[in-house]
């Protein structure tokens, strides 16, 4: 079925349960294959999602909307959902993400409530959701989209036996020590673009279906050490401590902070490994060229991470190997800036 098929389906389907004839407004969309429509109703506006069944977790969502609520996070509510077609029917929480927000003179606050959103939801009830379990398996498919479409794909790049040996040491540390890490609900995708500011200055999140059991760490990682925007070393090592009082304070199993720190790296090495091959699959696959323009940030982040631990063989290894194969063809391509 054609998107403009798909678009007036969602339409009629609308109109066939709120007696409306009102005309769809398309808001902007996502990484996904998800689109976003407004529409009036009743004297304000929901947002209709076309979500297409045999790509989107949309019962996921469904589930998953609930659960996060009843751990006290503020979600978009579900009010009407067709799964055999893919389409849902929001509470529209407005236009303001949180990420053009974050200005020098009010990051803290924002962070502050947004942590306290992830202390809430590492005592979520388990028995609220059903989630898949972010175990090694899908850490390691994960991470392995570097090599595949960021080195292959992107910069055609062919890694040989001793550059995979090395590859393959990082990942089965990386997943290791996220495994060995207390494991919560993970939303898996709660970075500033994700958080909407609403009316009364409070923070709801959004892109929740992919959400995992998993390492505590992961979600603070994300938000912390955002893909689409970047901190000074010492101010997100503050807030990554006081997120960690913030779990203690509330019973959450932590280990010390030196421990602590590593984890919140290590893990943040794995996500943005990773999300270089999204953003390069992105782009390849799904014809979404923006995300190249991230690249040089997320790059930054791997190799700051490389260099917090170099005692660590398995990292020193791949810093070498990143920093001699890798990097000097990054930094031949057009989208490559130095964010040093």
């Amino acid at each position: 079925m054609s998107v403009t098929d798909r678009t007036e389906q969602l339409g009629d389907w609308y109109r066939s349960w709120s007696g409306s004839s009102e005309e769809l407004q398309m808001v902007a969309g996502d990484a996904s294959f998800r689109r976003y429509f407004r529409v009036a109703h009743e004297g304000a506006s929901l947002i209709l999602c076309d979500a297409p069944p045999e790509t989107e977790k949309n019962a996921e969502f469904v589930a998953l909307a609930k659960g996060l609520a009843a751990a006290g996070l503020r979600v978009p509510t579900v009010l009407q959902a067709d799964m055999e077609f893919g389409f849902l029917a929001l509470e529209d929480l407005g236009d303001q993400t949180l990420l053009p927000l974050l200005q020098a003179d009010a990051v803290d606050q924002y962070y502050a409530q947004a942590l306290g959103m992830l202390e809430n939801l590492a005592l979520a009830d388990l028995d609220d959701f059903s989630l898949e379990v972010y175990d090694h398996s899908l850490l390691s498919r994960e991470m392995d989209l570097f090599p595949e479409w960021f080195c292959q794909g992107l910069l055609g790049l062919d890694l040989d036996q001793a550059a995979r040996d090395v590859y393959a040491a990082l990942r089965s540390l990386l997943c290791d020590r996220a495994l060995a890490q207390t494991q919560v609900v993970v939303h898996r995708d709660f970075h500033a673009r994700n958080l909407m500011l609403l009316s009364d200055n409070s923070l709801a999140t959004i892109d929740f279906q992919d959400a995992v059991l998993g390492p505590l760490s992961y979600d603070p990682v994300s938000l912390l050490k955002d893909c689409y925007v970047r901190w000074p070393d010492s101010r997100v090592q503050e807030w990554a401590l006081a997120h960690r009082e913030g779990l203690v304070a509330k019973g959450v199993p932590v280990p010390n902070a030196d421990d602590f720190l590593m984890d919140f790296h290590f893990m943040g090495l794995q996500r943005h490994i990773k999300v270089l091959g999204i953003f390069a699959r992105l782009y390849l696959r799904d014809g979404k060229p923006a995300y190249l323009g991230d690249l040089p940030r997320v790059i930054a982040y791997v190799q700051r991470a490389l260099a917090t631990y170099p005692e660590v063989q398995p990292l020193a290894d791949f810093a070498l190997w990143f920093d001699e194969v890798v990097l000097p063809v990054a930094q031949q391509q057009s989208w490559f800036h130095d964010c040093d």
